[in-house]
């Protein structure tokens, strides 16, 4: 089977780089092209057996798969320029706003393709990626596990309806930014108590990271956890008293209803 990726950029290429690492695609079986060429002569140059094509039409030519790696608002033309390549091939779009309709309609009517969306999040360039699988998708049972191996490669993944992929962008997709801001307000805190910059910016990014593996670890509620934290009349419960007060909750709640808001802006255009 040969696999193809347009689009070598950060996501494109964390999902290659990552199944090639792990032995999950060889690297001879791999075409890449990228409008950079930059981007595509670093990755041919770190990983041996890598074909680089002369455009998008010429690679969708001669691979089984097709990942689309490119930003959203250029793929309605890469669409265009391999339609004509597409039958009886796999086509994987991660790209957001995107729906699986949409992605038909790129192709042209009786395209004969494949396709699957899937939205994967950043983490996945550290191995401890989110991505959702829509259900959605014309892929066989076989493609679709194969794809599903394919992004486990990036952390874990999931297979989840298309109706859910506004929360999935709300909670997954755009939520690394939430938490980066979490991470820069505990720093900042802990500066504002007396702990140097960037001391404080790693405690807190640890701390995160070890709450994380608790939820996932245990299997307990977060609420659960939270609650085991704080002692009676302690300085934890002082804390979460005062997260209440400020609308915490509240707020990031506001915030993944604008982001989910706005992907169903994009997703309707």
């Amino acid at each position: 089977m040969r696999f193809g990726l347009i689009g070598a950029g950060n996501m494109g290429g964390t999902i290659l780089k990552s199944a090639l690492n792990k032995g999950f695609i060889a690297s001879e079986d791999v075409i890449v092209y990228d409008v950079i060429a930059a981007q595509t002569e670093k990755m041919s140059n770190q990983y041996p057996g890598i074909i680089v094509a002369e455009n998008n039409l010429a690679l969708a030519q001669q691979v089984d798969c097709i990942l689309l790696g490119v930003k959203p608002v250029f793929l309605a033309g890469v669409l265009e320029e391999i339609k004509s390549a597409v039958a009886g091939k796999a086509i994987i779009s991660i790209a957001a706003g995107w729906s699986v309709e949409m992605l038909n309609n790129g192709l042209g009517e009786h395209h004969g393709a494949m396709v699957l969306r899937v939205m994967p999040n950043t983490p996945a360039l550290v191995g401890e990626g989110y991505t959702a699988l829509c259900e959605e998708t014309t892929f066989s049972k076989e493609w679709l596990d194969w794809a599903k191996q394919l992004f486990d490669c990036l952390g874990t993944s999931a297979v989840v309806p298309e109706r859910l992929f506004d929360a999935v962008i709300a909670v997954s997709g755009s939520s690394p930014a939430y938490i980066y801001t979490l991470i820069d307000a505990m720093a900042l805190g802990a500066v504002k108590q007396g702990m140097p910059r960037a001391m404080a910016v790693q405690a807190a990014a640890q701390a995160v990271l070890g709450s994380a593996k608790m939820v996932l670890e245990t299997g307990e509620h977060p609420c659960k956890l939270r609650d085991d934290v704080c002692s009676p009349a302690g300085t934890t419960i002082a804390a979460v008293e005062a997260l209440k007060d400020t609308g915490f909750e509240a707020s990031v709640m506001a915030a993944m209803e604008a982001a989910a808001n706005r992907n169903r802006e994009m997703t309707a255009k």
